[in-house]
């Protein structure tokens, strides 16, 4: 999802939709904490956003050890963004137990990101194949600035198309983008679907863990077909409604439950 440009620290404070989710998720955890645990308050997690957060690396850094958040909700043997969710949630429980509030908070806030990506239907399969077909390499290959962003061809038509492909109108990067951003103005002043949180659904993450959990809300944003009709019919007011009644609420449930996944990992740990 989009989280503003990355270029300052202010940036996404309007539009950012990871800034937005986390600022509703934050207050959606707090009646299921104890008054004692000092969980990250959200100015402290939101300063793990933007230029501090993962769209940040991407920026700043070559594509080694990125964050790479996508998921192929079709293949169960996917589990990348998982695993690294979890390190998040074990580090998190880890930080909470130490009352290091600065790690909790770079904790919570990266899991969050990662938690909202891997539910963002642009950020779902074929797009990274698509990505590392028109490169021509694996993402974590691609070693400059200039090799993240120019695509080189077998020569100057096949460089020319295959960027067209990528960056042009309809392109894989400007649909991803465009759909993301229609996102972040499509909630701009406007309240999102009902979040309801209760003891059924802590008690089955207890029971279960955070990954069933997760796999369960994925079908549902599968089903909600939001990409699909962006990419066949554009933004259009019925698809605006659709990702701000539906889908953000279940984006939102997840990151308040991938949270409380580490308040379970500090009880059992502790």
């Amino acid at each position: 999802m989009y989280a503003g440009t990355t270029i300052g620290n202010k940036s996404g404070q309007l539009i950012g939709v990871h800034q937005r989710i986390d600022r509703v998720a934050r207050k959606h955890l707090q009646p299921l904490i104890k008054s004692s645990l000092q969980f990250p308050r959200i100015a402290r997690i939101l300063h793990f956003e933007g230029n501090n957060g993962p769209d940040g690396v991407k920026r700043k850094s070559p594509s080694i050890d990125e964050p790479w958040h996508f998921i192929n909700p079709d293949n169960p043997t996917d589990t990348a963004i998982l695993e690294m969710i979890r390190d998040h949630q074990v580090n998190l429980a880890e930080a909470l137990m130490s009352h290091n509030e600065e790690r909790a908070a770079f904790e919570a806030a990266w899991m969050a990101h990662a938690i909202v990506d891997g539910l963002t239907p642009a950020h779902h399969y074929p797009l990274a194949d698509k990505i590392e077909e028109l490169f021509g390499k694996p993402h974590h290959e691609r070693s400059s600035v200039r090799e993240k962003n120019i695509i080189k061809g077998l020569n100057r038509r096949d460089t020319l198309s295959k960027n067209w492909q990528y960056w042009g109108k309809h392109g894989v990067f400007m649909n991803h983008f465009m759909f993301e951003f229609g996102v972040a103005t499509a909630i701009v002043g406007k309240d999102f679907g009902k979040i309801t949180i209760g003891q059924k659904q802590i008690d089955e993450l207890r029971k279960d863990g955070f990954e069933k959990t997760f796999h369960q809300l994925l079908k549902k944003v599968v089903a909600l077909q939001t990409y699909e009709s962006y990419a066949l019919k554009g933004w259009n007011r019925g698809l605006a409604k659709k990702i701000r009644l539906e889908l953000i609420p279940l984006i939102v449930t997840a990151v308040v439950l991938g949270w409380y996944e580490s308040i379970v990992i500090m009880e059992k740990t502790a």
